[in-house]
């Protein structure tokens, strides 16, 4: 059985690229899309995902702090993937802290269009290590 993902991004362009990264490996499926962190908890409950794939510079709610509530309210294992998560980051160092499984730096900014040619893999690392399935 597919492990589920939540794939949180207020970027449109971002959310397609990764959740297509994500629906290349036959044992993961997206179950859903949200454009900021109250969306995505709102949405969490309902979808009850495996992993969530987080960023954080979003309006309304940012992944920091969509991350302690997540923490609170799901089993859901949270990897980061954002351009201010940089390694050594004030940012990625605070994910961390929280909670976070993963930290995975978007190579080129906010609108990482070579997403999948250069984070593509260890993003779904990530995913199947979280989920307890074998790397591939």
């Amino acid at each position: 059985m597919a492990k589920n993902v939540m794939v949180v991004d207020d970027s449109f362009m971002m959310r397609t690229l990764i959740a297509d990264i994500v629906k290349a490996d036959p044992d993961l499926a997206v179950v859903g899309e949200a454009e900021n962190g109250k969306v995505a908890l709102e949405k969490v409950g309902k979808l009850a995902p495996d992993v969530v794939l987080l960023d954080i510079e979003m309006p309304e709610m940012n992944g920091l702090e969509a991350l302690k509530r997540l923490k609170l309210s799901s089993r859901a294992k949270v990897i980061i993937i954002s351009s201010v998560a940089q390694v050594g980051s004030t940012q990625a160092m605070e994910a961390r802290r929280l909670g976070a499984f993963d930290v995975i730096a978007k190579p080129s900014g906010s609108m990482s269009l070579d997403i999948a040619a250069k984070k593509g893999s260890d993003i779904v690392k990530a995913i199947r290590k979280a989920c307890g399935l074998a790397a591939q």
